[in-house]
């Protein structure tokens, strides 16, 4: 039996928004105060994540907030010519103020205003929950430059992310912006159907999970999310069931899983052993989960 409309309605709205917007401004605030040791570098605070999205749910407590310093950048030269490398690296000199630097200093601002709530983590500093302000995770990244073509300066084309270090020294790039600005083309081309759809995907996670259908921690909102945004945009509309079903027959039987992509559409969905992928059996899970959680409500 399916999953009734007036359940899925419910599942299908977003989570605190007031609470999410005062905790991402003042931690913005802070990082952005006079007088720290960064403050005369380039850089940019910005939200990443479902509440920078529109698609948390109440589940969903979590703020994520980028800091990315510009003065710093790293690149994947791999589209160049050997002749463009060689130009790059002619260019460009080795930064004095590197990534590392601007980590420390950034964590010694969020510890001086937050003490003991701060914690660093494998890929983000986290901020514990205090009164009114939400859990919070600060992601401290340099840029990260994709190259397309590098003829000098004045005549280079990339795609522009962040990238950062886990506490295994891995570098991990990533593409923030371009994942959130394509699921809001997307949400809007399907009639505004796409982001409430995301919701019920969580919710139905969750759900799964309190059921033992799947496992803690395998199905990220960030893998959700790009699920969703492979589906065509004809596919959504009418009711929530409709948009499940044909969503879920479009994956299932329709698809090539091997070229489903990111929403920020610079990474496959689906593959094995990279940092910004999904592995597959965990896709495949959370798909399996999701229809027998459909079929059995």
């Amino acid at each position: 039996m399916a999953i009734d409309e007036a359940q899925l309605d419910t599942w299908s709205h977003q989570g605190s928004i007031t609470q999410s917007s005062s905790t991402y401004n003042a931690i913005k605030n802070t990082l952005q105060t006079a007088g720290t040791l960064y403050s005369d570098k380039n850089y940019k605070v910005f939200l990443q994540g479902s509440y920078g999205n529109d698609t948390n749910i109440w589940a969903e407590s979590d703020v994520d907030v980028v800091i990315r310093l510009d003065d710093c950048f790293h690149s994947d030269l791999e589209y160049l010519s050997v002749e463009e490398k060689a130009a790059y690296q002619c260019a460009f000199e080795d930064a004095t103020y590197t990534r590392a630097d601007f980590v420390r200093d950034v964590l010694d601002v969020l510890v001086n205003k937050y003490g003991k709530d701060v914690k660093p983590g494998d890929k983000a500093i986290a901020i514990a929950p205090n009164g009114g302000r939400r859990k919070a995770d600060v992601i401290v990244a340099a840029q990260y430059r994709r190259y397309h073509q590098f003829k000098g300066i004045a005549n280079q084309s990339y795609t522009e992310g962040i990238c950062f270090l886990n506490t295994k020294g891995e570098m991990i790039a990533n593409y923030p912006n371009q994942h959130s600005a394509n699921l809001t083309a997307s949400h809007q081309s399907t009639g505004s159907w796409l982001k409430p759809m995301i919701r019920i995907l969580k919710n139905m996670r969750g759900r799964c999970i309190s059921e033992g259908l799947l496992k803690e921690g395998i199905a990220p909102s960030y893998y959700l999310e790009g699920l969703l945004y492979n589906v065509p945009r004809d596919r959504f509309g009418k009711s929530y069931q409709d948009c499940f079903v044909n969503a879920f027959n479009w994956i299932q039987q329709e698809s090539d899983k091997t070229k489903l992509v990111c929403a920020n559409e610079q990474y496959y969905l689906l593959r094995n052993g990279v940092h910004t992928c999904w592995p597959t059996a965990n896709g495949d899970a959370f798909i399996n989960a999701a229809i027998e959680l459909w079929n059995n409500w």
